[in-house]
């Protein structure tokens, strides 16, 4: 009898084991099953290994929240800096084999391009929950993480304010030929063309890339085309919002003669762009992976976002944006889905305009 009782016993503790690792399990069934999703486990002891994330967003922003991260679960982050377009185009050459496990970006086309290419798991639910709806892509394969917005800086001592642009739209007018400034090279101006082409369509998109030809000043990077405004170069130009209020927090040398002006009114000026953050379908700890971008979209990530010196828009978990910046709410962005930004068409239609 005792023989027998202890071999019971032994099936019990066998048949419980079962049943806890098939509760730790992360495959989406048990994900779906139970409500939950493996990024919960973000702040347990359930998450460990290493990752790597493919980086296109701002090197010291990121290393706060990997910091952070790997502070609160041990997971080891391994970070691989570039630009959006360099990253998405290496993920998509690298396919199913890339080692990234994360990709981060500043705007949203090169996620849609990443995702278009059928290369992204999709986001747990338990992540897409802590994102308004506005601030993600419709297909959730991946989420917003902050926001940045299209903001005209001018010289307020050369344009009075009746007599600034009521559209952006308008800079294509004539009148301000010669006059602003840009950097049609980089990632942020072609997301703002993106959503040009999104809100307007490509005859308009053109048509007012041809009256940006004429009129604009070209300047490689935001901070450039902004510090040229405050020299007297040109009477303005259109960057997003925290490379001024980044400059403010500073010194202020590259931007104590120029102001921010937001369009608003649903604008194509008024553009929120969202940064991204998505999983690969090639990630080989996507546990650790979802646990990550349910992280930095959490409060403690989305802090960062508010505390600290990027200036950003937090845009998720209910988290307030740093205190300098005009309310989120206030901007009055248009409705754009950022999975339908074609960064491939405003390289073609850029291009035919002699921008690129």
């Amino acid at each position: 009898m005792k023989i027998r009782a202890n071999a019971l016993a032994g099936i019990a503790l066998a048949a419980t084991a079962a049943l806890s690792l098939a509760a730790c399990g992360n495959g989406t069934a048990s994900s779906a099953a139970t409500g939950s999703s493996s990024a919960d486990a973000a702040t347990s002891t359930k998450v460990a290994g290493e990752i790597t994330v493919y980086n296109a967003q701002h090197d010291t922003l990121t290393k706060e929240w990997v910091d952070a991260f790997t502070k609160e679960t041990g997971v080891k982050v391994t970070v691989r800096q570039g630009s959006d377009t360099e990253l998405s185009n290496q993920i998509i050459q690298e396919g199913a084999a890339s080692p990234a496990d994360v990709f981060l970006t500043e705007n949203s086309p090169a996620m849609a391009q990443v995702e278009n290419a059928g290369l992204f798991a999709d986001i747990d639910k338990a992540t897409v929950d802590q994102v308004p709806a506005e601030y993600r892509p419709s297909t959730n394969k991946w989420t917003g993480i902050a926001a940045r917005s299209t903001v005209l800086v001018y010289d307020k001592t050369k344009i009075s304010d009746d007599k600034l642009p009521k559209s952006m739209l308008d800079l294509a007018k004539p009148e301000w030929k010669g006059r602003w400034a840009a950097s049609p090279s980089g990632a942020d101006f072609q997301a703002i063309v993106a959503a040009l082409l999104e809100q307007k369509g490509e005859a308009a998109t053109a048509e007012w890339l041809k009256g940006m030809k004429d009129n604009f000043k070209a300047y490689k990077g935001n901070s450039t085309a902004m510090k040229a405004v405050n020299a007297g170069e040109v009477d303005a130009a259109l960057i997003y919002h925290y490379y001024y209020y980044g400059d403010q927090a500073k010194t202020g040398e590259n931007s104590n003669k120029v102001t921010p002006y937001f369009f608003k009114n649903q604008d194509p000026g008024a553009f929120l762009s969202v940064s991204g953050g998505g999983v690969l379908k090639s990630s080989k700890n996507s546990a650790a992976a979802q646990a990550f971008i349910k992280f930095i979209t959490g409060k403690q990530g989305q802090e960062v976002l508010k505390n600290g010196t990027s200036y950003e828009y937090a845009i998720a978990s209910k988290v307030d944006s740093n205190a300098k910046l005009v309310p989120i709410k206030d901007l009055q962005a248009p409705t754009v889905d950022p999975a339908k930004l074609n960064s491939a068409k405003v390289t073609d239609l850029m291009t035919k305009a002699g921008l690129l």
